[in-house]
């Protein structure tokens, strides 16, 4: 699918409203997007790629499907546990805070959808540029607290206050919300973001744009306040100084 188009951002969020149902088909669609949208600024084949947070593997799996040594590392042993993704079996249980790697070990570092859900977003970030190598890529993208999408599984109504959508969530589906508001999911902003990593000296911004959006994605993060909104996910990708 060319990216940016109507046709793509439709096809994704068409996708997304069955995830529930079908994980499978979503996030296997999502993966050949995120590696596309890798390709773009490098070439995949036979280049050493880090996913940071990747779950059961989706991506990892696509990652190796395009001839890169994929590696996974997952904080949550009870997602690796879940093999529906037939994803790789040799993943690492590991906090991105501190990667077991040495410095520089990857051509690529990767992380979908994780920042959101971490306490320490810069700490976070550092690691990921530590073990990339100079002239190496980082993509990290990251669904933003003010978005429509903000509030998770109980979005839109996190606008009216986190502890008020997930007692509405729970209320009507009967079953505990996945997310809590600090403790696995955390108030993180495009601006700010931005600036923070403006102002990094380990890396330089590739591009800075709205994932998902259809039409001229990079415009709508330049826009202070309307971004917060419009953006609904931040992609970064990053070059690892020398």
């Amino acid at each position: 699918m060319k990216d940016p188009s109507f046709r793509r951002s439709l096809a994704l969020f068409r996708a997304f409203l069955r995830e529930p149902e079908d994980p499978e088909t979503v996030y296997t669609l999502l993966a050949r997007d995120a590696a596309d949208q890798v390709e773009r600024h490098v070439p995949l084949e036979g280049k050493v790629v880090v996913d940071v947070g990747g779950g059961p593997g989706y991506f990892t799996r696509e990652f190796r499907r395009r001839g890169a040594q994929g590696y996974l590392f997952e904080p949550d042993a009870a997602v690796l546990g879940d093999r529906s993704a037939r994803g790789p079996r040799d993943a690492v249980v590991a906090d991105g805070y501190l990667l077991p790697l040495a410095d520089g070990a990857a051509d690529v570092t990767f992380s979908s959808n994780v920042l959101e859900h971490v306490e320490d977003p810069h700490t976070f970030l550092s690691e990921m540029a530590r073990i990339t190598r100079p002239g190496g890529l980082i993509y990290v993208s990251f669904t933003n607290w003010y978005s429509p999408w903000g509030g998770h599984e109980w979005a839109p109504w996190h606008y009216l206050g986190a502890e008020r959508a997930r007692a509405r969530y729970e209320r009507r589906t009967g079953r505990p919300a996945k997310h809590r508001l600090g403790e696995n999911l955390f108030r993180i902003g495009v601006g700010p973001t931005l600036r923070h990593v403006r102002g990094r000296t380990d890396v330089d911004i590739v591009s800075a744009r709205s994932r998902y959006w259809p039409v001229l994605p990079e415009l709508v993060t330049r826009v202070p306040g309307v971004r917060e909104f419009a953006t609904w996910n931040l992609l970064l990708i990053l070059r690892r100084c020398s």
